[in-house]
This record gives structure tokens, C-alpha cells and sequence, in this order.
């Protein structure tokens, strides 16, 4: 059986690139949420809704295992999710622990972007207060990002300007440390690597998911014979969706290659 990826569209495709370079024993299924997309500027409820109808579709297909790769899905939906199916349910969120960790004993602090749902979460306000005890921690909503990317737009000059825009606000010497914690942001990593301050770190969670997702299906016996085959669904109609979604899966690819060999 498949491994389910599920996101509100294509930003999904950073996290299901690690998962195929690392783990070509398994095949995938993925579910993009694109006549929905995007999740973080709806109220909790629908997008809940919207989340647990793709997922009924995914188990329809037949799946062993779910990773949300969605930080806005997780938040609002997880641990619903866990209480309604049996198989192993991964989800993500914005990697502020090792942002902190990564500049602890320096003066700098962490910025972190992600969609405004992400941020209005308890889960979140939580996940900050176990870890910032410095009260160092900063956040921006990006939705602009999103829309960008399910366009099939992952760089150039309009998400340039929309980020130098939305950045121009800050300090951004000030910060030694950015968690990309929407799926669909590190699809910009050029973009931010440049405008952000020289040795900035950028980091996401798509590593430690698919890390957590490889030992989770070893405990449980689920390791897979496929041969990384892979299957794409999405709720929209749009003939260029598919399109759209492996050129994300590409660039993602690319910049795992890239990251490998620098």
C-alpha cells in the first residue's frame, strides 16, 4: 500500500521530495486540497471540514500511512484525525526548536514565517512559549507565498518584491535564524536566501518528518516493497493543477540536490 501526502496544495511536493530521494522503497499517493487552497486566511471549522473530506478520499484510494504535510492542516485537524483512523498519522510543524537551539549563547533571534491560521493556533502560541524562554521569537504571515506557488510562480521578481514588502518592516541583522514553516515556502528558499541577512539559516521541517514518518513505519512493521511509484489527486478541476504540482516537486528536488552538494 501507498503512503498518503496530504496539503492544501502543491507546498506539500518540499516534503513528498525528501520522502521519494530517501525512502524508494515506498510508493505515494498525494492529495492536493487546490479548489480550497489556501487554508490560512478560512475559518478553522471549514478548512477542517475540507481536510477530513480529502483524507476519506485518500483512505478510499487505499493508504498505510498519512503525512500532513501542511503546518495549518496539522495544527487544526491532527489529532482528530488520529482519533478517527488507525494507521500512523505524521504532521508538521514550524521547526522553532532548532532555531532556537541553533542560536542559543548568540545575541540574534529567530523570525518565523507561516500562514496566519498556523499562527492564530494555541498550538502554536504553545510550541513558542516551551522554547523561547528569551522571548526572542518573531513571526510573519506570508500568505502571499502560497498563492504565488499554486500559480506555479516559485521565484522572480514578484515574490521578490512581495517579500522585500512584507520584510521591509524588520531588522533583519538582527536575526540569525528563519524557520519556513508552510510547506510552501521553501520553494522560495532562493528568494529568502537573498534578501535575508548574509549567514541567515533557513530551516523547515520537511527533514524531521520524513525521518519521523521512516522510523515510525519501522516500529510498526510497514516498510514498504514499492518502487517509488507515485500517484497525484486534487480536488480542483484546473487541467494545469497537475502541471503545476510537478514543477513544485521538481524545484523541490532540485534544491535537496543543491542543499546535498554544497
Amino acid at each position: 500500500m501507498r503512503i498518503g501526502f496530504f496539503d492544501s496544495g502543491v507546498g506539500g511536493a518540499t516534503v513528498l521530495a525528501h520522502a521519494l530521494d530517501t525512502m524508494p522503497e515506498e510508493d505515494f499517493l498525494y492529495y492536493a486540497d487546490t479548489l480550497h487552497v489556501p487554508y490560512g486566511e478560512k475559518p478553522k471549522e471549514e478548512v477542517r471540514g475540507h481536510i477530513f473530506d480529502a483524507v476519506e478520499q485518500m483512505v478510499d484510494e487505499g493508504i498505510k500511512a498519512l503525512v500532513i504535510a501542511c503546518n495549518t492542516a496539522t495544527s487544526i485537524a491532527v489529532k482528530a484525525l488520529r482519533e478517527k483512523y488507525s494507521f500512523p498519522i505524521i504532521g508538521m510543524e514550524p521547526a522553532v526548536k532548532p532555531a532556537v537551539l541553533r542560536i542559543a549563547g548568540s545575541e540574534k533571534r529567530v523570525l518565523v514565517f507561516a500562514t496566519n491560521l498556523t499562527l492564530k493556533e494555541a498550538k502554536f502560541q504553545q510550541l513558542v512559549s516551551a522554547v523561547d524562554q528569551h522571548h526572542i521569537v518573531d513571526h510573519l504571515a506570508l500568505p502571499g507565498l502560497v498563492e504565488l506557488a499554486e500559480q506555479g510562480i516559485f521565484g522572480g521578481p514578484r515574490a521578490e518584491e512581495y517579500l522585500r514588502r512584507e520584510l521591509a518592516p524588520f531588522d533583519l541583522d538582527c536575526y540569525g535564524t528563519a524557520v519556513l514553516g508552510c510547506t510552501h515556502f521553501p520553494l522560495f528558499r532562493p528568494a529568502f536566501a537573498e534578501l535575508l541577512s548574509p549567514g541567515t539559516a533557513l530551516i523547515n521541517g520537511a527533514e524531521g518528518t520524513v525521518r519521523h514518518l521512516k522510523t515510525t513505519l519501522e516500529k510498526t512493521g510497514l516498510t514498504g516493497d514499492g518502487s517509488g511509484l507515485l500517484k497525484f489527486m486534487s480536488s480542483g478541476k484546473s487541467p494545469d493543477t497537475q502541471a503545476v504540482f510537478e514543477a513544485a516537486l521538481q524545484t523541490a528536488a532540485d534544491m535537496e540536490r543543491q542543499m546535498r552538494q554544497a
